[in-house]
């Protein structure tokens, strides 16, 4: 597993390393649009980079991270908010956004208000296409970018601490099986239980 993992780690260090806080941000940017790079494979990397080179610090990474998903999010946002719902979901499946993600985003949108704004970005698959129906309804452009912001900076600084003991964990860096297994399915775990209780049975609701 770490020999096939090791080109991409390699490339995203050496990628990190040039670019720094800037590089964080525009891979962030990126996973709060329609082209979803997830944010697990960021942040941490990013950190294990900043323990290793000096270069950065965590403050500076979730910082960078949070400014990266509010950018993101805000080009949703008004693209949204122009194109309006009707366009949205005629055109929205050229870029894999379907009617049914819509929908459930909207569903997201609908029962949690503002808080929804703040909570999809802990979350899986609403975290990305938020930016959607609050740009629809015409969501209070400032509460958008503030709930984006408080949310995106604390799973940015959870992130970050997952990236720093994974970096200080000798056994993980040097790639044994077991342990990457240990990280991967306790990580799976907790987002699939939080997706399940928190997402699934609202988004699935019809309007």
């Amino acid at each position: 597993m770490h020999d096939l993992f090791k080109p991409l780690f390699d490339w995203y260090g050496h990628f990190i390393e040039i670019h720094g806080y800037l590089g964080v941000a525009l891979l962030m940017a990126m996973e709060s649009t329609i082209f979803p790079l997830p944010s697990e494979a960021i942040i941490p990397p990013a950190m294990i980079v900043a323990q290793r080179t000096g270069t950065m610090t965590a403050t500076g990474i979730v910082v960078a991270g949070a400014l990266g998903s509010w950018f993101g999010a805000t080009l949703m946002y008004w693209a949204s908010r122009w194109a309006g719902r009707p366009l949205v979901l005629r055109y929205g499946k050229i870029v894999f956004i379907t009617e049914k993600k819509v929908i459930q985003a909207e569903n997201w949108a609908a029962q949690f208000g503002s808080f929804g704004v703040f909570a999809s970005r802990l979350l899986p698959v609403v975290r990305h296409l938020i930016g959607i129906p609050a740009g629809i309804v015409k969501l209070n452009y400032i509460k958008f970018s503030i709930y984006t912001v408080l949310g995106s900076a604390l799973w940015c600084a959870v992130l970050a601490w997952v990236g720093q003991k994974a970096g200080e964990n000798e056994a993980l860096m040097k790639g044994e099986l077991r342990q990457v297994g240990i990280w991967l399915i306790a990580g799976l775990a907790v987002l699939g239980l939080l997706y399940y209780f928190l997402v699934h049975r609202f988004t699935q609701q019809k309007k």
